[in-house]
């Protein structure tokens, strides 16, 4: 799976293409039915990390252009930290 797992193998682009592989290999209809189910699985596994790793990106995304987001040209900068008087 991507990121959150920490596989550094995933690469969204090569799970689509072989996505499209296995779509097409069940289109045909050649396949067993034990072979079909498997790549039917593995279908689902990929598209269930692709979808995870497009939610990251939205996330990524949303982050860097919350108007919170620090200017890229800008160094980050520490923002004080407030104690709240009454939970002291």
């Amino acid at each position: 799976m991507p990121k959150t797992k920490k596989n550094k193998g995933f690469q969204f682009e090569n799970s689509l293409m072989e996505l499209e592989k296995i779509a097409e290999q069940l289109e045909r209809g050649n396949a067993t039915l034990e072979d079909s189910l498997e790549q039917f699985s593995r279908g689902v596994s990929l598209i269930k990390d692709c979808r995870l790793a497009l939610e990251q990106g939205q996330q990524k995304v949303r982050i860097l252009t919350s108007p919170d987001a620090t200017d890229v040209n800008q160094k980050n900068e520490l923002l004080p930290f407030e104690i709240n008087e009454e939970l002291a």
